[in-house]
C-alpha cells in the first residue's frame, strides 16, 4: 500500500533508547507484559484495517490519504514499540510466531461486510475504538513505575486522542450528508463497543497466553482467570470520565441531559471496554 514517506511521524521509536528500560521493574509485573503483548499484536494489524477501510471510503481522497499516509504509519509504530519494549523485557517470547498466530484468527474478524452499512455511522464505530485505546494506554501509564514504558505508552495514548478527532471530524462531514439521529448513532456505538469486548482483545490475549504458558495452552479456567486479573489491573487505574467524553460527542447530546447520563455510561465503560 502506497505512503507518504514526507508524512513526518510525531515521535519514533529509533529515538527512544531501550537501552534506559529497568528491566528488573518492568519484568516485576508480568500481567502488564501480558496486556502490553495483547495491545502489539492489535495495533500490528493495523495494515488490514486500513486496506479494507480506504476501499469502503473509495472515492474520498482526503479520507484515503488520511488513513494511508498518516493514521496506518502510526499505528503500526505503535505495534513496533510495544514490540520492541516486550523484546528488551522477554528476549525468550517468540513475538513473531505469536503475532503470526494471533493474526491467522484475527484477520478472519476484519472484513468490510463487518462495517456499519453508512460512512458516518463506521466513522463512529472508529471513534469507539480509539476511545477504547486511548483509554487503554492512559490506564497503562497511570498504572506502570517503568519509565520508559511510560514514556511510550504517552506518545500512543497522544496519537490515538488525535486520531479520533480525525475520525469524529469525518463522522459530522457525513452526517451532515446522512442525518443520521442519535438512536442510529447510539446503535453503531454500542455494536462496535461489543465487538471490542468479544473479540479482539479476547483473541489477543489468548494468543499471548498460548506463547507464553504453553503447557497451559487448553487450560480454559487458567486462561479466563489470567485475563480477568488483567483487566482488573486496567480497570484500576481507568478514566471513566475521559472514556465517557469521548463517547458523548458523536452522540451531540444537550448539555443540561449530559450529567444525568454520564454516571451510568461511566459504569458501562468500566464494564464494557475493560471487563
Amino acid at each position: 500500500m502506497y505512503t507518504d514517506s514526507k508524512h513526518a511521524m510525531p515521535w519514533r521509536i529509533e529515538d527512544i533508547d531501550l537501552t534506559r528500560i529497568d528491566r528488573q521493574r518492568a519484568a516485576t509485573n508480568e500481567d502488564l507484559l501480558l496486556l502490553l503483548c495483547a495491545a502489539s499484536f492489535i495495533e500490528s494489524g493495523t495494515d488490514l484495517y486500513t486496506s479494507n477501510l480506504t476501499a469502503y471510503f473509495e472515492g474520498d481522497p482526503e479520507v484515503s490519504a488520511w488513513l494511508n499516509n498518516e493514521w496506518e504509519p502510526e499505528e503500526l509504530q505503535h505495534g513496533r514499540a510495544l514490540k520492541a519494549y516486550i523484546n528488551h523485557v522477554w528476549p525468550e517470547f517468540d513475538w513473531d510466531t505469536a503475532f503470526r498466530n494471533f493474526f491467522a484468527e484475527y484477520s478472519t474478524t476484519c472484513s468490510i461486510e463487518e462495517f456499519e452499512k453508512t460512512r458516518a455511522l463506521e466513522m463512529v464505530a472508529r471513534c469507539v475504538v480509539e476511545t477504547g485505546t486511548a483509554t487503554l494506554y492512559r490506564a497503562i501509564n497511570e498504572c506502570s513505575d517503568e519509565l520508559v514504558l511510560k514514556e511510550i505508552t504517552d506518545h500512543i495514548r497522544t496519537d490515538e486522542v488525535r486520531h479520533y478527532k480525525h475520525f469524529f471530524k469525518y463522522f459530522k462531514k457525513y452526517n451532515l450528508i446522512e442525518g443520521n439521529g442519535r438512536l442510529a448513532v447510539l446503535g453503531a456505538l454500542m455494536r462496535r463497543v461489543m465487538e471490542i469486548k468479544s473479540e479482539d482483545s479476547e483473541i489477543a490475549l489468548r494468543h499471548v497466553f498460548a506463547t507464553r504458558y504453553p503447557e497451559r495452552a487448553h487450560d480454559t479456567e487458567y486462561n479466563r482467570a489470567r485475563a480477568a486479573r488483567i483487566s482488573s489491573l486496567v480497570r484500576r487505574n481507568l478514566s471513566a470520565d475521559m472514556c465517557v467524553k469521548m463517547l458523548l460527542k458523536p452522540l451531540d447530546i444537550p448539555a443540561r441531559i449530559q450529567p444525568g447520563v454520564h454516571y451510568p455510561l461511566a459504569k458501562m465503560a468500566q464494564h464494557v471496554f475493560f471487563r
